[in-house]
């Protein structure tokens, strides 16, 4: 095997592994979100931690700002927000890779400091108001509407409607029968629960007898 032959292998190989190792991770993310179970994407006004492997004048500890950008050494300001810890810390090394400031970065993302969460509740529920989502795990109209001390005696309850923000500016609305879900008569069973994101606002109308 010629020195210029195993000079192209040392260069090839952690390339190969480094868009293998993709693979697996994209298809987990996938088969978690289909579950319902919780990845966390980036927000605006996180605190987050850059680290690149032996490149320790590069690490980066900042906050996402209003635009959803951070900015890296060398690279400047770079989108970040909305998505996950896995596909920045992608974007990061494709920048650093593509502006030709380094040839193989191992990039490492850590949320340091969470931005707050927020969703809203109104309407006929006991205890109506502003409430935190967890950080680290999803959070459903029902266990916001429990958390809220549940409906009052005139409450809709089966015709709950979330008004979410779109990326894009405009909104979307969603209607749930959370009712049925609590008294375990949920006739959309098939059907995932909604997960609440940060912004939301819920509206439990009342029940016109």
């Amino acid at each position: 095997m010629t020195a210029k032959f195993t000079s192209f292998l040392r260069f090839l190989l952690p390339a190969l592994v480094a868009l293998l190792g993709l693979v697996p991770v994209a298809h987990a993310q996938e088969a978690k979100a289909a579950k319902g179970i919780f990845i966390y994407k980036l927000t605006i006004t996180d605190r987050i931690r850059v680290s690149i492997f032996q490149e320790d004048d590069l690490a980066v500890l900042a906050r996402i700002d209003a635009q959803g950008n951070v900015n890296l050494k060398l690279v400047g300001d770079l989108h970040v927000a909305d998505l996950t810890v896995n596909e920045a810390q992608k974007a990061i090394e494709d920048a650093y890779r593509d502006g030709r400031f380094l040839r193989n970065p191992q990039v490492t993302v850590s949320v340091e400091d969470y931005a707050p969460r927020e969703v809203s509740i109104q309407g006929q529920v006991k205890a109506p108001g502003r409430y935190l989502l967890p950080v680290e795990s999803t959070f459903s109209v029902v266990e916001l509407v429990t958390k809220a001390g549940g409906f009052t005696d005139i409450a809709k309850g089966e015709v709950v409607k979330i008004t979410r923000k779109l990326p894009n500016g405009t909104q979307k609305v969603f209607i749930e029968d959370v009712d049925s879900a609590i008294r375990g008569k949920d006739k959309t069973k098939s059907k995932p629960p909604l997960l609440l994101e940060p912004g939301d606002i819920v509206f439990v109308d009342e029940r016109f007898i």
